[in-house]
């Protein structure tokens, strides 16, 4: 007898993660349903394998702190911007990803009235943010979403990876902000709202720019 349990029932610990390997995107899709909207776990499918992750709470403030901090930024400068958090986005038959955070940038007015992403009417985010990856796969994922710049935030530092024919290098200088040092001003105000509080940080930031 083959005993089937439904994958809601599942309880996922904070912190813990686990891939399910030869799925086909029906059943991504499937399972998807079942989790639904409100679900508290992050998906990522790519080419049949599936990897589920419930993230802890202290994964949780350094992508939304950067995320803050590029809006404040990018206000200052007087540049349009859209955050679409984690929404999930699909390549049928290939990728399905839900970034910890996303925004759209340069193509924020294409995203306007946006109730449900579909990549066939909408363009990829411009900027995905991720905190603590471990995950080999994770480029490969958002290169076949078409994301062109990717941020990975793990142990306290910044990694910048923009795509160029399909792959992606890292970088020093960011594409989207040239003129400033990401890669060590991020780290330090990340520590700073974490020390001090995040709308302190933002407050002088704001002030300085």
């Amino acid at each position: 007898m083959t005993l089937t349990v439904p994958i809601k029932a599942i309880q996922f610990n904070p912190g813990s993660s686990a891939t399910i390997n030869n799925l086909t995107w029906q059943d991504f899709e499937t399972i998807l349903g079942e989790l639904g909207e409100q679900r508290r776990v992050r998906l990522t499918y790519y080419q049949g394998n599936l990897e589920i992750m419930s993230p802890l709470a202290i994964h949780e403030r350094p992508h939304r702190i950067i995320a803050d901090i590029v809006k404040a930024i990018l206000d200052a400068q007087g540049r349009d911007w859209e955050d679409f958090g984690s929404t999930t986005f699909k390549r049928p038959e290939i990728a399905g990803v839900e970034p910890d955070t996303c925004l759209y940038i340069q193509n924020a007015s294409q995203v306007q009235g946006c109730t449900q992403m579909d990549l066939d009417i909408y363009p990829p985010p411009d900027l995905a943010i991720e905190s603590d990856v471990t995950s080999k796969t994770t480029l490969e994922v958002y290169a076949a979403i078409g994301v062109p710049e990717v941020w990975i935030y793990r142990k306290q530092q910044l990694k910048i990876y923009s795509s160029a024919d399909g792959s992606y290098q890292e970088h020093s200088i960011n594409p989207t902000f040239p003129n400033l040092p990401l890669t060590t001003l991020i780290p330090q105000l990340v520590q700073q709202a974490i020390n001090e509080g995040t709308s302190r940080m933002l407050r002088t930031l704001r002030n300085q720019l």
